[in-house]
């Protein structure tokens, strides 16, 4: 796309934090050029966090935000949808700390948009394009990002467990592709941690509804959406914290069981050192076969 976007008209939804188990009311609502993507906490007198690198806060089992001491936690789904439909621009209201899990997947975000649509605006457009290779590594944990002149991700996982094991699954984000391919994907956890994280403060909100259950034998709450359904979910993860470049990105991203921290941290250091990367606009030949993200109203 060579403009930014919007919704067209406001879209909610309610639901519990994954973590917390606290209650929240969501609500997307159209914004102007150049806003960007910002968390409104309505509880708390309509403060707000920009989804952007400064802001990340907490990054362990999810990723969250915080601005002179405001939380925003578990954001990646809807980041995920956001580029993946390609929206630029919406203010995103909640009630509490954190965005409600819902089916555990970006698919009922992608909904939502679906049925608020989406708005071109008059403002081209700002990508980040990668100039040069960067990669980081941890262990047995990788993240690289390299120059290309549209936004591809690749992942690799590797589970001791029969349904998971060893997967890779790499999609172009300019095609059309994320939607068929990734915003169904949900979370999953093994249920043998299950008190372990509980102890830790952590998915006091999950259940068989909002997460795959995996047992030492299989699946406590099957089918699949994919055979490959969790290194998909690894994707849109991973779409999500790239989310907090602020931008669109052209490049090519490729990350082997790397993680929200490493994810992050790659972002903040690309975003550090302006040799890696220049802010671009496009034009209309440059996207001429480029399949549309996803239906879009007229323009205003």
């Amino acid at each position: 796309m060579v403009y930014e976007r919007t919704t067209r008209n406001p879209a909610e939804c309610s639901g519990v934090g994954l973590h917390s188990g606290a209650p929240v009311h969501l609500r997307i609502l159209p914004a102007p050029t150049g806003t960007g993507i910002v968390f409104r906490r309505t509880d708390l007198d309509g403060y707000e966090v920009e989804a952007i690198s400064r802001n990340v806060a907490k990054v362990s089992y999810a990723t969250s935000l915080m601005k002179k001491g405001v939380l925003i936690s578990t954001t990646e789904h809807l980041l995920s949808a956001f580029i993946g439909m390609g929206v630029d621009n919406a203010i995103v209201e909640l009630d509490n700390l954190e965005l409600p899990i819902l089916d555990g997947s970006a698919l009922p975000f992608v909904e939502m948009l679906t049925q608020a649509g989406l708005r071109q605006q008059r403002r081209k457009r700002v990508y980040l394009k990668i100039l040069r290779p960067y990669e980081m590594r941890e262990g047995d944990k990788f993240i690289g990002v390299y120059p290309a002149e549209r936004y591809s991700v690749s992942y690799a996982i590797n589970f001791p467990h029969p349904l998971i094991g060893s997967e890779r699954f790499q999609v172009e984000l300019s095609n059309g592709s994320y939607v068929k391919q990734i915003a169904s994907a949900r979370t999953f956890g093994f249920l043998e941690q299950q008190h372990a994280m509980l102890n830790m403060g952590l998915i006091r909100g999950a259940s068989r509804e909002n997460c795959i259950v995996l047992t030492p034998e299989g699946i406590d709450n099957p089918p699949l959406r994919y055979s490959d359904e969790f290194v998909r979910h690894k994707v849109l993860d991973l779409i999500g914290d790239l989310a907090l470049f602020g931008k669109h990105i052209l490049g090519y991203v490729k990350a082997d069981r790397a993680g929200h921290a490493m994810h992050t941290a790659i972002v903040s250091r690309i975003l550090r050192d302006p040799t890696y990367a220049e802010e671009v606009t496009l034009d209309e030949a440059a996207v001429a076969d480029w399949p549309a993200e996803a239906v879009v109203s007229a323009a205003d």
